[in-house]
């Protein structure tokens, strides 16, 4: 499984360029994107080498790839950008390949999920909840957006341009709650931006080009505040004999707050301290 850039044609790995020259067989989410990457990077591939497994044929064309496997051939996939399986087609393949008995190898690579979470700012203490493509439906979109508005942890979404302005109309319920905006990232027009939910409409609609190319969200976590009280009088006492993340995590097991909001409160008692 081989991750590929997300635009910038830099942004591959010296062992993915490795493992594509060496592959047999190249499995695809379209064949066509594919031979224009290889060729941009001097690998040289036939018609023939080169499989179309995508969302639509995933199933079937699994069988295809077992077979190559089971004859010796060494197969790599690769999806039209990123790492294949998240949000694009391979989990399936992956999947017949396990239940074979065959190996799945993963290459580490690009990820606009990751490369977005890098430069949102915001502490993962308590981990994020990967959303992918919200619902296009108008109700469905809305019963989703209030699901997210609920969950304490960040929230990471993709978005395609015929839809980000429904998007970011329905997230201005969420009010003041930070939203970093990664548009185009890695290619030439990237921009990155965070804003309270309810300026992100405002803030599409002042400039045309940006209701172009790919979007990454992330809603920042709710931030709840610590109670000035018990909250702090147990985690002052576990900070004062624990490492930092063992006392916040037993702090939030003994009094129920979030376990990122006490990572807050914990870092301004360990810098009141230092």
């Amino acid at each position: 499984m081989v991750a590929t850039p997300i635009g910038n044609l830099a942004d591959i790995t010296l062992r993915a360029l490795h493992v594509l020259q060496l592959a047999d067989s190249i499995a695809c989410e379209d064949t066509r994107h594919t031979q224009t990457l290889l060729h941009a990077y001097g690998i040289e591939k036939s018609s023939a080498q080169l499989m179309a497994v995508h969302q639509h044929n995933e199933a079937q064309a699994s069988e295809a790839v077992l077979q190559r496997l089971r004859d010796g051939q060494r197969v790599a996939y690769v999806s039209d950008a990123g790492t294949p399986a998240i949000s694009d087609p391979g989990a399936r393949l992956v999947a017949a390949v396990v239940a074979a008995g065959l190996r799945a190898v993963p290459l580490p690579g690009a990820s606009s999920i990751t490369t977005a979470l890098s430069v949102a700012g915001i502490v993962q203490e308590g981990g994020f909840v990967f959303a992918g493509f919200p619902p296009t439906k108008a109700m469905e979109r809305e019963a989703a957006v209030a699901l997210w508005s609920a969950e304490p942890r960040a929230v990471v979404l993709l978005e395609a341009p015929h839809r980000i302005a429904a998007l970011l109309g329905a997230l201005g319920v969420l009010g003041e709650r930070p939203v970093t905006v990664a548009r185009e990232l890695s290619k030439q027009f990237e921009e990155i931006v965070t804003l309270p939910a309810l300026g992100l409409s405002d803030w599409l609609l002042a400039h045309v080009p940006r209701q172009r190319g790919e979007f990454v969200l992330v809603l920042h976590p709710i931030h709840v505040a610590v109670d000035q009280g018990a909250d702090l009088v147990v985690l002052k006492l576990l900070l004062a004999e624990l490492p930092l993340k063992t006392a916040v995590k037993l702090a939030a097991e003994i009094t129920g707050s979030a376990r990122n909001v006490l990572y807050e409160a914990a870092l301004a008692l360990k810098a009141q301290t230092e």
